[in-house]
């Protein structure tokens, strides 16, 4: 897994991860990997709108995001 973030961060990609909470809850995020530190990494999270730090072990499934989706106003 972190095989797969690290390239994602290196081509600056947006990707969907699945993510295991400290609670046990499963969450889907949209997110841009900023760095990685040790056994975690901070990214931005498009569903917080915010600058958010994940355990790399709690991450199930990471998908890159080939397209981005274009809001209709």
């Amino acid at each position: 897994m972190k095989e797969q973030l690290i390239k994602a961060m290196q081509h600056n990609q947006l990707v969907d991860m699945m993510y295991v909470s400290k609670s046990g809850e499963v969450t889907k995020r949209r997110i841009k990997i900023i760095k990685m530190v040790g056994d975690s990494f901070q990214s931005f999270c498009f569903v917080k709108h915010a600058k958010r730090t994940f355990i790399i072990d709690n991450v199930l499934a990471v998908l890159p995001v080939l397209h981005k989706e274009r809001e209709v106003v």
